[in-house]
């Protein structure tokens, strides 16, 4: 079930009544539900893979308990290394499993011995990354002493399977979503009114802008062999929009309809690409990610104390496990490796931290340094993102050859093939209304927000049915 989909259209107004007029009166009953809920929204990617949720939700609920009750430190150990090997066991076994089997295969068939591989059948649990993460920062707080343990199995439940956190994230913390659940909700229509245009303007960003991009992409990135000069560099930025609007869409949709339910989530993404900078960038880019890293990864391994060299290495580390947990390809660590190359200069400069105040949201610009540093940012970014996008690493260094020595910048891919200039002004609109927003709701609220919300609804439903776009644009059942 998608959040733009038909079926969650009737799931999440269906919950949203039983929520607030029949499983209102207290915070153990609300609970209740959203887990319910929860469980039913998991269920129907596949039912099956709902004990291993349920499974993991229990494993952690439980060596919490035992790492806050233990007395000496070695059982402490004991509980808390129990929780960490079995939920990254879980994720390696089934995310990274083939990856590393069939990569080791490759490498003993490069030196001569012949070898086949035994990779398992079976599909990628839906969310388990993010739930995975989830419950890893609640046992790690609990160990270090930062966070006491959960004693009430259901309100630690609805922290780890709330449902609008499971696709796409953003990647809570106990230490800001446990109090939340802990406490009943009363209605605040201010909040639930605010929510319903973050959920608009991300269905906008994921419909709208994502899925067209996608279609574009997709085809000039299946045939980059064919395409001129133009045509690549246009797919890279194609890419670039199609992830920000399903990634900040997706995170979007999360955050506004959790407010209809009373619950706020972490921000995830502010506007990442007007940064100036990479490290700028990587503040406001999958933010929850990003700090999830910092704090449980980076920190741990000495962060920026001590000398150079261990910046560095600690950089590398965190960029090169940022690519690998987006998935399990070479392409995402070489993915996760330039954009550590591309931090490197800031960080022996001194100037990883030069933009920590937010640029300007309006129409006026703070210089045109500013302007040109973005403009190069955003640059940096579409070429890291030919990696992440390319199936392997020697298509990405293809594409990228021919994009800068095939020379032909001419438009028959615009005009010809449904390449054409309306996905251009799309995305030019798309930039202009998140340039001037003030939040991430602002887009569509304030002054004739009810207008600009039903234009979004036109924009969306035009477009899932229009003759052009429809076998490529529409809402799943």
């Amino acid at each position: 079930m998608f959040f733009n989909s038909f079926a969650f259209a009737l799931f999440l107004p269906i919950v949203f009544i039983l929520y607030w007029f029949v499983f209102n009166k207290n915070k153990s009953t609300q609970n209740l539900l959203l887990i319910v809920a929860s469980y039913y929204f998991y269920s129907c990617w596949d039912w099956r893979f709902l004990f291993l949720l349920v499974f993991s939700t229990f494993l952690d609920y439980y060596t919490g308990i035992q790492i806050e009750k233990a007395k000496k430190t070695s059982l402490r150990k004991f509980w808390f290394w129990l929780s960490i090997s079995i939920n990254l066991g879980f994720l390696g076994l089934f995310k990274y499993y083939n990856f590393f089997a069939d990569s080791f295969s490759n490498l003993l068939n490069g030196f001569g011995l012949q070898t086949s591989p035994l990779l398992l059948n079976v599909i990628l649990p839906v969310g388990i990354s993010f739930y995975t993460f989830h419950g890893l920062s609640y046992v790690i707080d609990i160990y270090l002493k930062r966070i006491k343990a959960e004693y009430n199995f259901i309100d630690y439940s609805l922290f780890v399977s709330y449902f609008p956190l499971l696709v796409a994230g953003p990647i809570e913390r106990a230490t800001h979503l446990l109090p939340q659940v802990k406490v009943k909700r009363s209605f605040d229509f201010q909040k639930a009114k605010e929510g319903v245009y973050q959920f608009v303007w991300g269905l906008v960003k994921k419909v709208v802008i994502a899925d067209t991009c996608a279609t574009y992409a997709n085809a000039i990135f299946d045939n980059y062999e064919a395409m001129n000069s133009l045509s690549l560099l246009l797919g890279a930025v194609y890419f670039a929009f199609q992830i920000y609007g399903d990634f900040s869409g997706y995170s979007d949709m999360a955050l506004g309809m959790s407010k209809l339910f009373g619950i706020d989530l972490l921000r995830n993404f502010n506007y990442p690409y007007f940064s100036r900078d990479i490290a700028e960038f990587w503040r406001r880019w999958h933010i929850s990610l990003s700090s999830w890293f910092k704090d449980y990864l980076y920190i741990p391994l000495g962060g920026s104390s001590g000398g150079m060299a261990r910046k560095i290495r600690n950089t590398f580390v965190i960029f090169l496990v940022s690519g690998f947990w987006h998935g399990a390809n070479w392409t995402f660590i070489a993915w996760g490796f330039i954009n550590a190359l591309y931090f490197l200069p800031l960080l022996l400069l001194k100037r990883n931290r030069s933009n920590m105040e937010t640029v300007s949201l309006y129409w006026d610009f703070a210089s045109v340094r500013v302007f040109f540093s973005m403009l190069s940012t955003f640059a940096l970014t579409c070429l890291a993102w030919i990696f992440f996008r390319a199936k392997t690493i020697e298509d990405a260094f293809e594409y990228i050859k021919r994009m800068y020595t095939d020379g032909r910048f001419l438009s028959q891919y615009l005009e010809n093939e449904r390449y054409n200039y309306e996905l251009l002004l799309m995305v030019a609109v798309f930039i202009v209304v998140e340039w001037n927003s003030r939040t991430h709701v602002e887009p569509i609220s304030g002054k004739y927000s009810w207008l600009k919300l039903g234009l979004c609804l036109i924009a969306i439903i035009a477009l899932g049915t229009y003759s052009d776009y429809k076998e490529f644009i529409y809402f799943q059942f």
